[in-house]
């Protein structure tokens, strides 16, 4: 299947052409609302999907969700999100609307409840340190994806790479 007919598939429209408005959304694959929430976890301040990346999304048919101020500790206001698309709401009204929740961070034991079946959970997880979590996401039936075991055809690890690369980087600060 080429990417033209793949668009066209997912989105009922030709390829290039303006995404379809929520009422429009055509054809036997479901567009997905991807939601982002806010770290909790002390001292991060990323977000998992920078305005720019909101756009791609919403110009391809998918509805976007942001919980209010999760891209302030980016510098990512929310009016810079809405100006794309998204739609920006409460963290109870993202966690239970998303289909794909996107994090920075594994879910912390506030974020346990939110957990459950159908949703799709991509963030780095770490799980061998977190027993609690582990149980947690096992226990919710969410489909969960971890940054840190996301591999390429030849074994790369491109989402682990970068983050080593500057936590490597930061070290001799920190050890200093």
């Amino acid at each position: 299947m080429s990417p033209t007919q793949c668009a066209e598939c997912v989105t009922g429209a030709p390829a290039g052409s303006d995404p379809p408005k929520s009422s429009e959304k055509l054809g036997f694959l479901a567009l997905m609302k991807v939601g982002v929430v806010n770290e909790i976890k002390p001292d991060e301040y990323r977000v998992a999907l920078t305005p720019a990346g909101a756009r791609e999304l919403v110009q391809h048919g998918h509805d976007v969700l942001v919980e209010a101020g999760a891209g302030e500790g980016s510098s990512f206001p929310d009016e810079t999100y809405r100006a794309v698309g998204a739609t920006v709401g409460s963290v109870e009204d993202v966690w239970s609307n998303a289909e794909l929740l996107l994090k920075v961070k594994e879910p912390l034991p506030p974020e346990y409840p939110f957990l459950r079946q159908g949703l799709v959970l991509f963030t780095y997880l770490h799980l061998a340190a977190t027993e609690d979590l582990t149980l947690a996401l096992a226990e919710s039936g969410a489909a969960c994806v971890a940054h840190e075991t996301v591999e390429t055809d030849n074994g790369a690890l491109p989402l682990l790479a970068p983050m080593s690369e500057i936590a490597g980087r930061l070290s001799a600060q920190a050890g200093a």
